[in-house]
């Protein structure tokens, strides 16, 4: 367990880089399975999530070579299909090992995952996906996957899940003929998945599209790929800055990515500029809510990409809080996400939680510091967050949560002029 001791109301500014994007390297973790050859991953972020997965590679057989944010992987000496329990449920991304390593050796046998508790998290997309593709799945305190001879199929997802699209598609690149997946999710994340398998050999065509059409190859090769930044950790260290009044630099930042993002803040008034090689959020900007057409208040959602994204609704409502005006906030694809706004309540937010999908805030308000918890990666850095900008000392305990999804982050925060302690 650790715990964060954080005293409010530094301002926070300088240079920050992003690490490589978490949903990128789980799924390319992952894939390194496909092949007996090298494979080197650079620009990896050194999360725990990440050591999770280089864990469960490392016990089923796979070399692993970690120096500084890259590693290099070789899956020749593969000797296990079954992968540790324990392990498992220490991460959701176990799962994505169903495709890949059932495409390998023809049978792989997996514990429920682990990840944060945000609501139901279905896997029928996956298991429906993956019959398609001729694979038998069997069990349910344990998934057995078992298939003599993938072949390609014509496959409609009945949800453009990220995780199910990339379970499938790293299957399908080993299945002979042809597949054909619909209503693929299509994020920043996959599409760079999409880019690693094609250079390994793979063939497939429509990336960044939510139609994939995929040829199945024979074997593929090893390769060297750089993962590309985290837009989402830009984006909260951002917000970290600017309910700080702080002025921060970040370093090559994803400009693509990051317009989905942009475009959502700046209904909350915070804007930022590019230079060369680097993303200029000023100091001291006045947020206020951007009304809609004819003084509507205004309505922030999630969805698939090319909407805003989930893991930032945490982050956004933080935000939200510093705003003057008020704004509705709609999230649509987990039921427990919005759970967390007690929390900001207590420390003096203006917020009304409608249902389980959505709240209300009604910005500007003057936060204090409380004792908090954090329940899940994106629910615990909004609250940090947050209590970098509430008056007075706030304790995080749970922080091993955020620890998950973001490298370093007291470390980081430190760096900016935040004043946080952890405790172990």
């Amino acid at each position: 367990m650790a715990r964060f001791i954080i005293r409010g109301g530094k301002r926070l500014s300088g240079f920050h880089k992003s690490p490589g994007n978490k949903n990128a390297v789980l799924p390319m973790l992952a894939a390194c399975v496909l092949t007996d050859k090298p494979i080197t991953l650079r620009n990896i972020p050194l999360i725990d999530d990440v050591r999770t997965m280089l864990a469960i590679l490392d016990d089923l057989g796979v070399t692993v070579d970690l120096t500084g944010h890259s590693v290099t992987l070789c899956a020749k000496g593969l000797r296990k299909s079954k992968l540790n329990a324990e392990l498992c449920r220490k991460v959701r991304s176990s799962l994505l090992f169903a495709g890949p390593m059932t495409a390998r050796l023809g049978h792989v046998t997996l514990s429920p995952p682990g990840g944060d508790i945000i609501g139901r998290r279905r896997i029928d997309t996956h298991l429906d996906g993956l019959k398609s593709l001729g694979i038998q799945v069997k069990g349910n305190s344990q998934f057995v996957f078992s298939c003599r001879k993938l072949g390609g199929s014509s496959i409609l997802l009945d949800e453009a899940s990220v995780t199910a699209t990339e379970n499938i598609l790293m299957a399908a690149v080993l299945a002979k003929g042809k597949t054909s997946i619909f209503n693929a999710a299509c994020e920043p994340h996959i599409q760079d998945l999409c880019i690693m398998l094609n250079n390994m050999g793979a063939q497939i065509t429509g990336v960044g599209t939510n139609f994939l059409k995929i040829n199945g190859v024979e074997s593929l090769r090893g390769i060297s790929h750089t993962v590309g930044p985290d837009y989402i950790d830009m984006a909260s260290f951002i917000t970290a800055a600017a309910v700080t009044g702080g002025d921060l630099k970040i370093e090559d930042p994803s400009k693509d990515h990051l317009q989905i993002v942009s475009r959502t803040f700046g209904k909350l008034g915070i804007n930022w500029h590019y230079g060369k090689n680097f993303l200029h959020l000023k100091s001291n900007q006045r947020f206020r809510v951007q009304n809609d057409f004819a003084s509507a208040i205004p309505k922030i959602e999630d969805g698939v990409w090319p909407n805003f994204p989930s893991d930032l609704m945490s982050v956004a409502i933080v935000l939200a809080t510093q705003a003057r005006g008020t704004v509705l906030f709609f999230e649509k694809m987990f039921e427990s996400r919005m759970y967390f706004v007690d929390r900001l309540i207590e420390m003096g937010a203006q917020i009304v939680q409608c249902d389980p999908h959505r709240v209300v805030v009604a910005g500007g308000a003057k936060l204090h510091g409380i004792h908090l918890s954090s329940p899940d990666i994106r629910a615990g850095m909004a609250l940090l967050i947050a209590a970098l900008c509430a008056r007075g000392e706030s304790i995080v305990d749970n922080a091993q949560t955020i620890d998950r999804g973001y490298e370093q982050v007291d470390h980081k925060l430190r760096r900016l002029g935040a004043d946080i302690e952890r405790i172990n």
